[in-house]
C-alpha cells in the first residue's frame, strides 16, 4: 500500500473551500485523469478516470463527513483506495487543505509510476487547480452541509 499526503494553503473561508470539495461531479475541472463523477446518493460515488494509461472506474464510500473539517472515503469496488481531506481554518479569509491517499498500484506501468511520484504529482497538481478553480470564483458551485459520522463515532470510541 502506498500513501500520498499533500497541502495547500487557499485564499478562501474553509466553509467555502469545504463546500466546493462536496460538489464531487464538478471534480473533473480540476483533478487530472478525472473524466466523471457521478454522485449516487449522499455517500456513494461511481468514479471513470485515466491512470496508468488505462480507464478505471470504481465505486466509493464516504465513510466520514464533517462539515467544513473533513471527508473521508473507501473504494467499494474496482482498485483499492482510500483517504481523506482534511480543511484547517487558517484566518477568517484561508484555510489549508490536507489530501491524503491510500491506495495499492496496479500493474508494473503503476508500481513504476508509484516509484518515480507520478501520482503525489498529479495529486500536488490537483491541489494547486483546485486553490486556482476556487479563488477565481470566491464563491463554491454548491454545498453539502451533511454529516456522515464515522463508524468509531458510531461505536463510541
Amino acid at each position: 500500500m502506498s500513501t500520498i499526503e499533500e497541502s495547500i494553503e487557499v485564499q478562501v473561508p474553509v466553509r467555502t473551500a469545504y463546500n466546493q470539495w462536496t460538489q464531487f461531479e464538478e471534480f473533473p475541472q480540476f483533478m487530472e485523469g478525472v473524466e466523471q463523477v457521478e454522485q449516487i446518493d449522499d455517500a456513494n460515488l461511481h468514479w471513470r478516470a485515466e491512470v496508468g494509461g488505462r480507464t478505471l472506474e470504481w465505486d466509493a464510500r464516504i465513510t466520514e463527513q464533517l462539515p467544513d473539517k473533513r471527508i473521508a472515503w473507501r473504494s467499494t469496488s474496482g482498485d483499492v483506495n482510500a483517504g481523506c481531506v482534511d480543511f484547517h481554518r487558517l484566518s477568517d479569509d484561508s484555510c489549508r487543505v490536507t489530501l491524503q491517499v491510500d491506495y495499492e498500484p496496479q500493474g508494473v506501468v503503476e508500481r513504476i509510476g508509484d516509484l518515480m511520484g507520478v501520482l503525489s504529482a498529479r495529486a500536488e497538481g490537483d491541489l494547486e487547480r483546485f486553490k486556482e478553480f476556487i479563488e477565481a470564483r470566491r464563491v463554491e458551485t454548491g454545498a453539502y452541509r451533511g454529516a456522515i459520522p464515522s463508524r468509531d463515532d458510531e461505536l463510541g470510541r
